[in-house]
């Protein structure tokens, strides 16, 4: 247990201070896995990176890596990718990678004497048709709002993971939509930001991705929403993944491995 003590000072005829000691839980750190390995098109898709890192006490502002774990990713040909640390880094990457769309991979990870596992297929993403421009958007009617359309296949099941990147956040931003509703119809991913105007780059990225991916982020993007934070950042809870620690299940591990055909555009604001 860690104890936050907490200073009160009254401003009356006389100064005091009470001290309380405030028990707060603490737990062995866990293991945060970062593994998305996305195949933009018309690229080989051989460079890829996973990142490990270690889960920090509620105050503290940074993450440490998770240094010197093995790593491999296998698909069902039997091929073993392996990534190797870069440095003390955390960020483990391999060059070699071959990226088939719908196979299943699985990542191995042995850290610190306990095996994570994760299995995943790549998913295929139709490409972005155009990107429209509104610039009388947002709740003053002055924002700059973007609509990046694609069109949905129809008669499939598909889930999407939208993320826009400006050159002035330090953040992206991210959405998630599936095509319940909008199946084989042209549809859009949607973004606004009260600090985009002319001149501004935006890379927008349409990734495909699993059902299971999509219910994972859904509830990653509504806490960080009502915390008013960033996924990337420390979240409010403890969402599970699709990793498990073979050797230990109840040391479990946060993060997911997720493998993604993106779609790719620039577009600068006019």
């Amino acid at each position: 247990m860690k104890k936050l003590i907490l200073i009160l000072i009254s401003i009356t005829i006389y100064s005091c201070e009470d001290v309380i000691d405030l028990d707060l839980n603490t737990s062995q750190p866990k293991l945060i896995i970062e593994a998305s390995i996305n195949w933009v098109k018309e690229t080989s898709g051989n460079e890829q990176e996973i990142k490990l890192s270690l889960s920090a006490p509620f105050y503290d502002l940074e993450t440490p890596p998770a240094n010197n774990a093995q790593i491999s990713v296998f698909d069902n040909n039997g091929n073993q990718f392996i990534f190797i640390e870069e440095g003390l880094t955390g960020i483990y990457k391999n060059d070699t990678f071959i990226p088939v769309l719908n196979a299943e991979y699985t990542l191995e990870i042995n850290y610190e004497g306990e095996v994570y596992t994760g299995t995943e297929v790549l998913k295929s993403v139709v490409s972005i048709d155009y990107v429209e421009q509104k610039d009388d958007g947002g709740f003053t009617g002055e924002e700059t709002e973007l609509k990046a359309y694609y069109t949905d296949p129809e008669n499939e099941e598909n889930y999407y993971l939208f993320e826009f990147n400006n050159n002035f956040s330090a953040y992206p931003t991210l959405e998630v939509y599936k095509d319940e509703f909008t199946d084989g119809n042209q549809i859009f991913g949607f973004y606004t930001d009260e600090d985009l105007t002319t001149g501004h780059e935006v890379i927008i990225k349409n990734q495909g991705i699993s059902k299971a991916f999509y219910e994972y982020m859904f509830i990653l993007l509504q806490q960080s929403t009502e915390e008013d934070g960033s996924p990337f950042e420390t979240i409010p809870a403890t969402v599970r993944g699709n990793c498990i620690n073979v050797t230990n299940p109840n040391n479990f591990p946060l993060g997911y491995f997720r493998l993604s055909e993106v779609d790719e555009i620039i577009y600068i604001v006019e």
